[in-house]
């Protein structure tokens, strides 16, 4: 009888050892699969822009907005709220954050595309998305994003009605429920 009892006692602790690990896994598979398919208006990385004859004459407005959780003592927005760019052509864009707080804090943030289906066209060769910031008491950051939209787009005839792609940013104090909610919601949006 012993013998079953530790047996059943492995197991369930094998169980909740591959939940647990499992659990951890989900966030990055998600944010892979997301990034890789464009789903939910999650944007593309790209490591290299179009060469210049991949430069369309058609133009699009990006709008960048910028949110912080009431529990992140940051000022973060963007130096411009928008710009027009020509599908393929390289942008540039800067964020400055600044630690309002009295004690270093680490805030990450998450980003979206609207409209949603946009999201596949959106590429970033440059971004803080996704990763830790450590901000000291009072220091200051600029956090560029370099990003295209894909040629590709113009081939796709359910892209011609967009004319306006905004680029959001969420900056959340790091290991925070509420950063985890917030990825939570946005790997899980339609």
């Amino acid at each position: 009888m012993a013998d079953k009892n530790t047996k059943a006692l492995i197991l369930i602790f094998g169980v909740v050892a591959i939940m647990v690990g499992l659990s951890f896994a989900s966030v990055p598979l998600y944010d892979l699969f997301c990034r890789t398919t464009g789903f939910g208006g999650t944007t593309q990385i790209s490591k290299t822009p179009p060469k210049a004859e991949e430069i369309l004459e058609r133009k699009i407005t990006v709008h960048f907005n910028s949110d912080t959780s009431r529990d992140l003592p940051w000022f973060f927005q963007p130096e411009i709220r928008k710009i027009s760019v020509n599908v393929g052509q390289q942008g540039l864009i800067n964020f400055k954050a600044q630690n309002r707080g009295k004690t270093p804090t680490i805030g990450t943030a998450v980003y979206n595309v609207t409209p949603p289906k946009a999201g596949k066209y959106f590429q970033k060769t440059q971004c803080f998305c996704f990763d830790e910031q450590k901000l000291m008491p009072e220091e200051e950051m600029n956090m560029p994003v370099m990003f295209y939209i894909d040629p590709s787009i113009a081939k796709d005839r359910h892209m011609d009605d967009v004319k306006t792609i905004t680029l959001s940013y969420s900056f959340f104090p790091t290991q925070s429920k509420e950063l985890e909610d917030a990825l939570e919601a946005f790997y899980n949006a339609p």
